[in-house]
């Protein structure tokens, strides 16, 4: 009876220093999400600020029929959601709900089901009865408004006031103070807005004015600290580009996601730091390709293909801009890359060539199961990849012509540091066995591309 009650002992203790061991880890250990690049569906590109709850439950609904059988998984409503009186852009004169501990709450006249502080909870629970995750954006800090009040901040002895930094400010966005990392009040408001979103079901937060313009270090510490302790797997996406290169340590500690570049939009070449083009982030994803892993992944931005439009947060409602070509590029460079794969645009919109640009299942692999992605040529006019399946049997390929024009690519196979003289092609954008060749000689378009499957014969 004795040594029973002394197991019986040790095993108490034995679980109460494991629960709290558990609970430690839990509030210093980045959450162990995004195992292979998110791929999902944000509102930016196609509705700026402007999303209403029928018009996200279109494009979820959209999404799940036919995105969802080909491996995406997340629908994202991006900024400002909780403003009444939407704009394009920001403004100082927006109007906005939060409740009353200083946490920005959906607009009602906008998602009426948050309703009754529902907040994002019936929203989570049909894109979850969907089969897919849900994503918020949110900016860093603290609402001006909760600080002018003094609100409390929930779950602690807390007030606005003691958690602001009131020197700090986002230079593109006026909704937001700073967070003041050297208080305690500092950690209790992230943890405060973490556990509401949590409570709401979100599986994604991009978290924007953060990770460049400026970087934000201790703020990201303390919003993944948040995140991490409410126990849900929520992934942190960190925008916008680009993001400090000699960050990378805290970058991968702290998110699973994080801008490379300023804003990517549908055209080639952006001329000033906003916006940026698709033949602008070949240098970018070369520099970063070494630091991809998984539960980390640099991010090369949305894809702004298909409808942008009714009301898209740069320019005018418009197809995109890019060519097919230009797109069959954006799309392989993403992949052989590994960046997360976010599509922007309205998607109920979308034509059958977008269709089959987000469904082809052999280019999705390379996103998803490659490795060893590396840039092996780089001159004026070509640009070539290697990356290699999951299975290590043989490469995977992207010739890349950056050109304005028509452009010949030759190379032998030595010259890409491959060993056998000859492989078979597999041609994966077109799904076309191309029989074994001793080179790569294609005729490729102006800014177009070609993505292969090499194998031995």
């Amino acid at each position: 009876m004795q040594r029973a009650r002394k197991r019986a002992l040790k095993c108490s203790v034995l679980a109460v220093v494991v629960s709290a061991l558990s609970a430690f880890a839990q509030s210093v250990a980045p959450n162990q999400t995004a195992i292979t690049p998110p791929m999902g569906w944000n509102s930016y590109d196609g509705y700026g600020t402007t999303i209403n709850e029928a018009d996200f439950r279109a494009n979820a609904d959209w999404f799940a029929a036919h995105l969802k059988p080909f491996g995406w998984q997340y629908v994202v409503i991006d900024e400002e959601w909780y403003v009444t009186d939407p704009v394009q852009g920001n403004s100082k004169s927006l109007h906005y709900t939060m409740d009353r501990f200083g946490r920005y709450t959906p607009a009602l006249n906008r998602f009426p089901s948050a309703a009754g502080d529902a907040g994002f909870t019936p929203l989570a629970d049909y894109v979850h009865r969907l089969g897919l995750k849900f994503g918020i954006h949110i900016l860093r800090g603290i609402p001006k408004r909760a600080m002018k009040e003094n609100l409390p901040i929930a779950g602690s002895p807390y007030h606005a006031a003691e958690a602001a930094n009131t020197t700090d400010t986002c230079p593109w966005n006026y909704d937001n103070y700073g967070v003041d990392a050297s208080k305690p009040a500092g950690q209790a408001y992230y943890d405060s807005i973490t556990r509401l979103y949590a409570d709401w079901g979100v599986d994604f937060v991009k978290a924007d004015c953060i990770s460049s313009n400026p970087y934000r270090g201790d703020e990201i510490r303390m919003l993944s600290t948040g995140l991490n302790k409410t126990g849900r797997p929520i992934v942190l996406s960190l925008s916008p580009g680009p993001s400090p290169f000699e960050k990378i340590d805290e970058l991968r500690k702290y998110s699973q996601m994080w801008r490379i570049s300023n804003d990517i939009w549908d055209l080639w070449h952006g001329d000033r730091p906003y916006p940026q083009g698709v033949g602008d982030q070949f240098a970018n994803a070369a520099k970063w390709t070494p630091f991809t892993q998984p539960g980390g992944w640099p991010d090369a931005d949305m894809l702004p293909v298909g409808r942008l439009g009714p009301a898209p947060g740069w320019g005018k409602p418009r197809d995109t801009g890019l060519t097919r070509d230009e797109q069959r590029t954006l799309l392989t460079l993403w992949s052989i890359f590994r960046s997360p794969l976010m599509i922007g645009g309205d998607l109920p919109a979308a034509d059958k060539w977008t269709v089959s640009l987000l469904t082809n299942r052999e280019v999705l692999a390379v996103d998803q199961q490659s490795t060893g992605s590396h840039a092996v040529i780089s001159t004026a006019k070509t640009v070539l990849w290697l990356s290699e399946p999951a299975s290590g049997d043989g490469y995977y390929l992207a010739a890349f012509n950056v050109s304005d024009g028509q452009e010949k690519t030759h190379y032998a196979w030595s010259e890409l540091g491959l060993r056998s003289k000859e492989y078979r092609i597999r041609d994966l954008w077109k799904g076309q066995d191309l029989g074994a060749a001793s080179m790569v000689d294609l005729l490729l378009p102006a800014h177009g591309c070609a993505l292969y499957r090499l194998s031995l014969p």
